[in-house]
């Protein structure tokens, strides 16, 4: 099994709390404002091209708009197989980190 990379996860997760309005713009937003961290289009857009590559992530595009010049937008949609990632990395993670000692300085 090929795990994701956290960025991917991080992606992911602000998709399937995006709902419907997950797009580029958005995506970057929600991440920067969880993660308290800068994230660059760049940071963005080539983990995002990987999951929907691997099948994780629909690509659509959406109705134009006067405020783009007349150019659609490109929402992204969680899968099944997205939703069936996350759930496997969470229970990965999990496992890892009960296995790490009580006493340990983390």
């Amino acid at each position: 099994m090929n795990l994701m990379s956290r960025a991917e996860e991080i992606i992911l997760l602000a998709i399937l709390n995006l709902k419907e309005t997950a797009y580029g713009v958005s995506i970057q937003d929600f991440i920067q404002e969880k993660t308290n961290l800068t994230w660059s289009f760049a940071q963005i857009y080539d983990p995002l091209s990987k999951l929907v590559r691997k099948g994780y992530v629909r690509k659509f595009k959406g109705e134009s708009t006067p405020e783009r010049g007349g150019r659609q937008k490109c929402f992204y949609q969680i899968t099944a197989e997205g939703r069936a990632a996350l759930t496997e990395i969470r229970r990965i993670q999990d496992s890892v980190w009960a296995a790490v000692p009580k006493e340990s300085p983390v």
